[in-house]
C-alpha cells in the first residue's frame, strides 16, 4: 500500500468521520453491532467527565487518495496510572482495513504521542475507564457481538502482534442456558439470605430505583477495586451513567442486595439483548431506532449481563447465589432462556465459575488486551 497519512482529529466533522468509519468497514458483516452514535459523541467529546483526569488524541488514517482507512484513540488515564503505578498510554476505538501498514501507522501514532508525554508502555484496546469497551476479539467471530463489546476482524490481532504487541490479559464470555424451572440452588440462596440478614431490593418505581443508584456505583468501585486497569468512577461519572442509562433500563433487570442497614452489598445489571435492534437502526435512535430498542428491552429470549459484583466482605459467603436466584426469577418471568456473561478475566476463577457451577455454559467470545514497551 502507498504511504499512509495520519490526521489528528480537530473538528466536529472529523470526529463524526472517526465515529462513523466502522459503519463502512463492517457493513457486510452480520455479527458487528454499531455503538449508539449519540453516546459516542458524548464519550469522545469534551463533556465526558473522564476528561478531568484523562488526556487524549484521536487519529484518522488516510490513503494516498484521501480515503479514510483506519482510526484509533490515544488515551492517558492519569488516575488509573497513579492507582497502578504505571506510565501507560492506552489505545482504543481502533479499526482499520485489512492492511498491516495501516495498523502500524496507527499504533506508531499512539506510541509517538505516548513517548512525548513520558509514557513507557502502550496497552489496548482500552477506553477512558472500565465502563468503555475493552479487549480485542480473538475468538468467537462467528457469534453476534453484545452491544456493549468490541467486534473486529480476525486480522486485527495478527497485525498488532506484527507491530510488537503481545498478550497482557484475556477476558472470556460464556453463553449460559437458563432453565424454565427453579434450580436446586434456590434453597441455598434462602439459607444465605437468612444467615447474613441480606435481602433483595425490589423498587416499586424508577424513583425508588434511582434512590439506590449512587449506592450501587459506590459498591461497584469497591467490588472492582482490584480489577485489571481499574479506575474508580468519580461522582460526575456516576451521575452521567445514572442519567444516561437508568431512565432506559427495565428496573426488573437491576438486582441489588441490601444488608440490615439497607446498604448495597451486591448487584447485577442485565439487559435484554439490544444487538439486533441497534444494528438494524445503524446506531441511530431516530427516527425509528428508539422504537426498536424499546421493544427489544421488553421482549426476546436473550439477555446480556453487563455488571455483576459483590462487596469484598460478602464475596465468599454465598451472596452471589442470591444474585443468581434473582436473575433466574426475572428470566423465568420474561421467558428468557439464554444469557451472555460480561467479559471476565480468565484468571478470575470465582467470576468464571459463578455461572458454570449451577448452569450449563459454553464458550462465546474471548477478548485480549495487548501491551508493548515503548
Amino acid at each position: 500500500m502507498n504511504k499512509i497519512e495520519i490526521e489528528t482529529v480537530r473538528t466536529r466533522r472529523q470526529l463524526r468521520q472517526f465515529i462513523l468509519f466502522p459503519e463502512k468497514l463492517f457493513k457486510d458483516n452480520p455479527n458487528w453491532v454499531p455503538a449508539l452514535v449519540g453516546d459516542e459523541f458524548k464519550t469522545l467529546g469534551p463533556g465526558n467527565p473522564a476528561m478531568e483526569f484523562c488526556e487524549c488524541e484521536y487519529y484518522l488514517a488516510k490513503d494516498a487518495g484521501g480515503q479514510i482507512v483506519g482510526r484509533v484513540a490515544a488515551i492517558i488515564n492519569h488516575r488509573a496510572n497513579s492507582h497502578a503505578g504505571e506510565k501507560i498510554v492506552r489505545f482504543g476505538w481502533i479499526d482499520f482495513i485489512d492492511s498491516f501498514d495501516v495498523c502500524k501507522a496507527l499504533i506508531d501514532a499512539v506510541a509517538a504521542w505516548g513517548r512525548a508525554k513520558g509514557m513507557t508502555s502502550i496497552k489496548g484496546p482500552l477506553g477512558f475507564t472500565n465502563m468503555d469497551k475493552s479487549g480485542l476479539l480473538v475468538e468467537g467471530f462467528e457469534n453476534m457481538s453484545p452491544f456493549t463489546c468490541i467486534y473486529n476482524f480476525p486480522y486485527y490481532g495478527e497485525y498488532l502482534e506484527r507491530c510488537g504487541c503481545s498478550k497482557d490479559v484475556d477476558w472470556i464470555q460464556r453463553l449460559v442456558t437458563l432453565p424454565s424451572d427453579p434450580p436446586e440452588f434456590f434453597r441455598l440462596a434462602d439459607i444465605v439470605e437468612q444467615r447474613y440478614g441480606l435481602h433483595i431490593f425490589r423498587p416499586k418505581n424508577r424513583k425508588e430505583l434511582r434512590s439506590k443508584a449512587e449506592d450501587l456505583f459506590r459498591e461497584l468501585n469497591a467490588a472492582f477495586a482490584n480489577i485489571y486497569e481499574f479506575c474508580p468512577l468519580t461522582d460526575a461519572q456516576v451521575q452521567l451513567y445514572i442519567n444516561q442509562y437508568f431512565p432506559l433500563v427495565n428496573k426488573d433487570f437491576i438486582c441489588m442486595i441490601l444488608d440490615k442497614e439497607e446498604n448495597v452489598v451486591g448487584f447485577a445489571i442485565t439487559v435484554p439483548s439490544l444487538a439486533k435492534a441497534i444494528r438494524k437502526s445503524r446506531g441511530r435512535l431516530f427516527p425509528f431506532g428508539w422504537i426498536r430498542i424499546l421493544h427489544a428491552m421488553n421482549h426476546g429470549h436473550l439477555v446480556e449481563a453487563m455488571m455483576v459484583g459483590a462487596a469484598p466482605e460478602h464475596q465468599g459467603n454465598g451472596a452471589n447465589v442470591m444474585i443468581l436466584k434473582d436473575m433466574q426469577l426475572i428470566a423465568m418471568k420474561y421467558g428468557i432462556t439464554k444469557m451472555i456473561t460480561n467479559p471476565q478475566l480468565e484468571d478470575n476463577i470465582k467470576a468464571i465459575t459463578m455461572f458454570g457451577k449451577y448452569y450449563e455454559t459454553q464458550p462465546y467470545m474471548r477478548r485480549r488486551c495487548y501491551v508493548k514497551n515503548l
